[in-house]
């Protein structure tokens, strides 16, 4: 066997992650980039070295790429993801899987039709910082796990992000943009969400675009900029979160509480981080796991979905569990008043990979 060859559709800020990861990576050959403003996949090509760029056909068209990154705007996610999907490749989609939960079930549906895989964003709960969660959890560091607790507040991206405007429209918020790590991260310790109730509000009707070429100029916001959820989980569990763009300051947490003691856990967003512990009626924490990214980050999703479809096993990031995490988020966005209501999705497969997985090692 050899490295897998793949493509990215999408040339935006994000992309400059993904190819600083894909590029390095020995079981990965990108072959070619895409964006519907062919110059910006030129440019990243260049950068990258990659050897195509153009428009989605560069990359749709190909014979030999056999998976293909889809970073597009969420608006886009579903039409390019189906796209790739009747190309009759695989599709690692970022987050979240679709805007709405007709076209995500529909993508699925497409996909299986096809005899193609699904995968999606984060694969942060795949990196060393979360899988060294999973085993202090496993190890009964903290006992039975019982509760969580999730919060994110920034006064917004618009300050610092040249095209801000996607992330405060349908399909983002702080709620569909940021909510996918820490909520899939959750899951990881408390299985499938059961139900969920939430309020939201936005401080602001319109925002204003602070940096870049287009600094100065105001948007609408039709989000809310800020939600609080408390949901509850099939095995029992039980979190509540806050995700908001509406705070003058800037904080993440992510904590699990349990009969024995508790947690801090890593920021989900990013791949590494430290794991505190705090045991019932002790004074000091204790830190009992510390790891480096080492080289992980976005892009080793793509590489656990083909290093897996390779060996006949089910990839660790899945577009079904994608699409319940979507559901969480959709329910919660529309329950401004607080009432609860039962989600229609609940597949969660905690996503533990082997010691010593690596995606700087060539497997393929």
């Amino acid at each position: 066997m050899s490295a897998a060859k793949i493509g990215i559709i999408g040339a935006g800020v994000i992309s400059d992650q993904y190819l600083k990861n894909t590029t390095t990576y020995p079981d990965i050959e990108v072959v070619a980039i895409a964006d519907k403003v062919a110059e910006k996949a030129r440019s990243q090509a260049e950068k990258y070295g990659v050897a195509v760029h153009g428009t989605n056909e560069v990359v749709l068209d190909n014979p030999d790429i056999e998976l293909v990154i889809n970073i597009t705007t969420p608006d886009a996610h579903a039409e390019v993801a189906n796209q790739v999907v009747e190309a009759g490749k695989h599709v690692w989609n970022e987050k979240p899987l679709t805007d709405n939960l007709e076209t995500a079930k529909e993508l699925l549906a497409n996909a299986e039709r096809h005899g193609v895989r699904v995968g999606c964003a984060p694969d942060t709960v795949i990196g060393p910082g979360w899988q060294a969660v999973r085993r202090v959890i496993e190890r009964g560091d903290i006992g039975e796990p019982l509760t969580g607790q999730i919060l994110f507040q920034s006064p917004g991206p618009e300050k610092w992000h040249p095209a801000p405007d996607f992330l405060f429209q349908a399909g983002a918020g702080p709620l569909l943009d940021i909510g996918p790590y820490y909520l899939t991260a959750m899951t990881q310790v408390f299985g499938a969400v059961s139900r969920v109730s939430a309020h939201g509000s936005r401080a602001h009707d319109t925002r204003t675009i602070g940096s870049g070429p287009r600094a100065g100029e105001s948007f609408d916001v039709t989000v809310p900029t800020h939600v609080g959820a408390l949901l509850e989980y099939a095995d029992g569990g039980k979190a509540q979160a806050v995700f908001s763009f509406d705070s003058a300051i800037s904080r993440t947490t992510i904590e699990i509480q349990g009969t024995e003691g508790a947690i801090v856990c890593p920021d989900p967003n990013v791949f590494g981080g430290e794991v505190v512990l705090t045991r019932n009626h002790e004074k000091e924490s204790t830190v009992v796991a510390s790891v480096e990214a080492d080289g992980q980050g976005r892009g080793i999703g793509a590489t656990d979905m083909l290093r897996s479809i390779r060996a006949g096993e089910d990839h660790r990031a899945p577009g079904r569990q994608a699409l319940h995490i979507l559901d969480v988020m959709l329910t919660a966005q529309s329950l401004a008043n607080g009432e609860q209501a039962q989600l229609s999705t609940s597949t969660v497969k905690p996503a533990l990979l082997p010691e010593g997985w690596d995606p700087k090692v060539a497997t393929l």
